[in-house]
């Protein structure tokens, strides 16, 4: 069983001491149905072996973002029109979803996507899809995943009767059993209870502190999401307005007002919101 999680939050590694990025976002700019412009010179680095999450309000562009990376967007007639996805020093702008799975990338999406009418093994089984490497290393994580998700042990029906945590434990044990060099994790919290939204998250920094897995979290949450991060970036209207390490985001005083509740006796109304002026880093 996964050990609880600490009873705080350790600093996060300086930026300038992380790992190289395994995923770098250069300067992207993403259409649907060629002339509505979505993403506007959106630039971001995961660093391999870290948890970064990506926040925002709703409409802002964090799941479009995500759909660019793992190349859902050409199903919903989306292009990256400008601007790189480079993945381990490849671009992989506008590849095929299947390529990118198979170079390492897995999505978990908003909703977790289950199959509801098969069993969790039978789920677990079809992360693994894409593999090669034999029936005995599949067998061997899949009981990796179930030692991680022990309540997922249990359940022996159809995976639609799973209630809402368990779902999501299963899509994030999915996306485990492709042994992903990268997951991309969409709104984990959606849709569940306080407590299971804490489990969930434990889970996530567990897996990032025992397996080293690299992560990209899309999350409304801030609040849990910055807890289980070590670096972020903050998205509005399709183009990213701030970014910083876990503590800075933490301590900036726009941030605690917008997206952490933290205003106070004296929080300013929402009709004088800050405009953040964009960092011009990738200009």
């Amino acid at each position: 069983m996964a050990p609880a999680a600490p009873s705080t939050v350790s600093s996060p590694t300086p930026r300038s001491a992380t790992a190289e990025p395994i995923l770098s976002v250069n300067n992207i700019e993403v259409v649907y149905d060629d002339v509505i412009l979505v993403l506007r010179g959106v630039s971001l680095d995961v660093p391999e072996g870290e948890v970064v999450t990506l926040l925002g309000p709703n409409g802002a562009g964090k799941t479009t973002t995500l759909k660019a990376i793992s190349g859902l967007l050409r199903t919903e007639n989306g292009a990256v029109t400008r601007g790189e996805i480079r993945f381990m020093g490849e671009n992989i702008a506008n590849m095929s979803p299947e390529q990118i799975v198979r170079k390492g990338i897995f999505q978990v999406m908003e909703g977790r996507r289950i199959v509801e009418d098969m069993t969790v093994v039978e789920n677990l089984r079809l992360g693994a899809f894409t593999r090669r490497d034999g029936g005995s290393a599949i067998k061997r994580d899949l009981e990796m995943v179930l030692d991680y998700f022990p309540r997922l042990r249990e359940r022996t029906g159809l995976a639609g009767y799973l209630s809402g945590g368990e779902q999501q434990m299963l899509a994030i044990g999915r996306a485990m059993m492709a042994r992903p060099k990268l997951i991309l994790l969409d709104e984990p919290s959606m849709g569940l209870a306080p407590l299971l939204v804490k489990e969930v998250f434990t889970i996530i920094r567990t897996l990032n502190r025992e397996l080293g897995m690299t992560t990209l979290l899309v999350e409304q949450n801030a609040k849990m999401a910055l807890g289980a991060a070590s670096y972020g970036y903050i998205m509005e209207s399709g183009k990213v307005v701030m970014d910083g390490t876990q503590s800075d985001l933490l301590g900036n005083e726009d941030v605690k007002e917008f997206y952490l509740g933290g205003g106070g006796e004296h929080r300013k109304s929402f009709k004088n919101l800050k405009s953040y002026k964009r960092r011009k880093r990738w200009l």
